[in-house]
C-alpha cells in the first residue's frame, strides 16, 4: 500500500472508507502525509456509524448508540488497498477499510465481514464460489422540477424512450462511457459489456466473474460510487435507484454464479444441459430463502415500485431454464460453465449483503439437499406461484423472523437491519413522493 503511494506521488488527499447497512461509504477525509499511521493503525470511528438510516442519522434505540457509549471500533485496509478516485478534481486515493473490535475480532455488523463469513463457510467445505454481476442505472438529468434523460452531448437532443441494445443510445454519451472505462481500468474494476436497456435513459454494464466473492462486491460498491462521481463530472445524474420513472422498468442487480471444488472444477456440471442435483439444491437453497432475504434485494421503499408484474422484476418465487420472466434462471451455454443467475435485487442494494444472502441461500440448499419445485416454463407473471413479498413492512418482518436467513447473517446484523428498516419505513410515511426521489437519487 506505502509503495502505490510512493509511485503515484500526485494524489494530494485520502480517503478512507467503509460499507453501512445501506452500502453508503462511511468515513473520513485524510491528508497524504498521515498515510502511514492509516495504514499500519487504522482509523477508529462509531460501531453506529455503519448502522445509519438512509438520511445518515442514527437508529433510535439501537444499542450501538447510547446504550454503550457510542463506542468506537477499529477500521483496518482491507485486502484491495489504495485505488485513484477519478471523478474528483483533486488527484485522491480511497483506502477500503472495515470494522474491528478492539481484540481484533471482526465486528458483525459490517456488511463486508458479513460476506466473509459466507465466504468461509464455503472454504470449509472446500469449495470457492464464483461470482459476476450486471448492474443497471439510470443517467438523470435532475436539474429541473421533473427527471428526465439528459440531453446527448453529441446532438443536444432527449433520448425519450428506452431502446433496448440501442447502439446509437450508447454512442451519445460516448465521452461518458469512455471515462468509465478508463476510469475502471485505473482502479482495477473488471467492466466488461455496456448496452443500453429498458428505462428512459437506463444501461446496464457486466463485470466479469471471478472466484474471489469479496472482490466481487467490491467491486460492485465501488462501481456503483464511481458512475454517480463520475456522472455528475459529465453535468448529469447517474442513479441505481430501483424506480426513478413510473411508465419504465426499473434497475436490477442481477448476480451469476457457479462453485468450485478443491480440484478447480464446476460442482454444477454433469456434462448435461440441465446440470446436476448440487445445482438443483442450490437452487433450493435460493427459493427457500427467498421470502426471509427480500428486504435484502428490496431494502427500500421505492424498491417495491420495481417489483410489480411485466416490469422486468420477478414477483414470484420460481426457477426456470432460460426464462428471464423466473426469479432465478439457469442460462444455456457449456456445461462447465452451468451457473445459476438469481435475479431478485434491485440497483440500490447492498452488494456486499446482496452476495452474502445468495451464496448463503445456496449453502444452505447444498447442505441440507434442498430439492427445488419443478422449473417453470412460459411466462411467470402468468403462472400461480408463491409471491416475493410485495411492500417493505412484510419484507422487514420476514427477515426478523427467517430461519433461513439467522443461518447466513449474524444476529447482530438482522437486528441492526431491522431497527434501521423500520425507522427508514416509519419517517416515510410523511415523505411526499418528489422527496422519496431527492433522497434516493443520489444515495443508493
Amino acid at each position: 500500500m506505502k509503495n502505490w503511494l510512493r509511485k503515484n506521488p500526485q494524489v494530494r488527499s485520502l480517503r478512507l472508507a467503509a460499507a453501512d447497512l445501506n452500502g453508503q461509504p462511511r468515513g473520513k477525509r485524510v491528508p497524504v502525509r498521515f498515510a502511514d499511521k492509516a495504514i499500519d493503525d487504522g482509523t477508529r470511528f462509531p460501531m453506529s456509524v455503519l448502522n445509519l438510516d438512509i438520511w445518515g442519522e442514527d437508529i433510535d434505540d439501537s444499542p450501538l448508540v447510547l446504550e454503550s457509549g457510542d463506542r468506537d471500533g477499529v477500521l483496518l485496509p482491507t485486502e484491495r488497498g489504495f485505488m485513484p478516485m477519478p471523478w474528483l478534481d483533486t488527484p485522491s486515493a480511497l483506502l477500503p477499510i472495515w470494522m474491528f473490535h478492539e481484540d481484533g475480532k471482526p465486528f458483525a455488523g459490517d456488511p463486508r465481514h458479513a460476506l466473509d463469513a459466507v465466504v468461509r463457510r464455503y472454504k470449509a467445505r472446500g469449495l470457492t464460489p464464483v461470482v459476476a454481476v450486471e448492474l443497471e442505472f439510470f443517467l438523470i438529468d435532475d436539474s429541473g422540477r421533473h427527471l428526465q434523460v439528459p440531453p446527448s452531448p453529441r446532438s443536444g437532443k432527449r433520448r425519450k424512450a428506452g431502446e433496448i441494445l440501442s447502439l446509437r443510445a450508447l454512442d451519445q454519451f460516448d465521452n461518458f462511457f469512455t471515462e468509465l472505462y478508463d476510469a475502471c481500468e485505473e482502479m482495477d474494476i473488471p467492466a466488461d459489456t455496456a448496452i443500453s436497456e429498458a428505462g428512459l435513459g437506463q444501461f446496464e454494464i457486466n463485470l466479469m466473474h471471478q472466484n474471489d466473492a469479496l472482490r466481487a462486491a467490491d467491486d460492485a460498491w465501488l462501481f456503483k460510487m464511481l458512475v454517480k462521481g463520475l456522472a455528475r463530472r459529465h453535468g448529469f445524474a447517474a442513479s441505481f435507484m430501483a424506480k426513478p420513472y413510473e411508465d419504465y422498468s426499473g434497475s436490477g442487480l442481477h448476480m451469476h454464479f457457479s462453485v468450485l471444488d478443491s480440484e478447480g472444477q464446476n460442482v454444477f456440471d454433469d456434462g448435461s444441459e440441465t446440470g446436476n442435483d448440487t445445482l438443483r439444491h442450490a437452487v433450493g437453497g435460493c427459493l427457500a430463502a427467498m421470502s426471509g432475504s427480500t428486504l435484502i434485494f428490496a431494502p427500500h421503499d421505492n424498491s417495491y415500485d420495481r417489483m410489480v408484474p411485466g416490469a422486468h422484476a420477478p414477483t414470484g418465487i420460481s426457477w426456470a431454464y432460460e426464462n428471464r420472466t423466473a426469479a432465478i434462471r439457469i442460462p444455456s451455454g457449456s456445461p462447465v460453465s452451468r451457473r445459476i443467475e438469481h435475479r431478485v435485487a434491485g440497483g440500490d442494494v447492498n452488494p456486499y449483503l446482496t452476495v452474502a444472502a445468495i451464496l448463503g441461500a445456496a449453502l444452505n440448499g447444498i447442505e441440507d439437499a434442498i430439492a427445488p419445485p419443478a422449473p417453470i416454463t412460459g411466462n411467470a407473471y402468468e403462472a400461480d406461484l408463491p409471491q416475493i413479498p410485495s411492500n417493505w413492512g412484510d419484507a422487514i418482518d420476514r427477515f426478523e423472523t427467517s430461519a433461513e436467513v439467522a443461518r447466513i447473517f449474524a444476529p447482530e446484523l438482522i437486528r441492526n437491519l431491522v431497527l434501521t428498516k423500520r425507522q427508514e419505513l416509519h419517517y416515510m410515511q410523511d415523505v411526499t413522493a418528489a422527496e422519496k426521489v431527492e433522497i434516493y437519487l443520489d444515495t443508493v
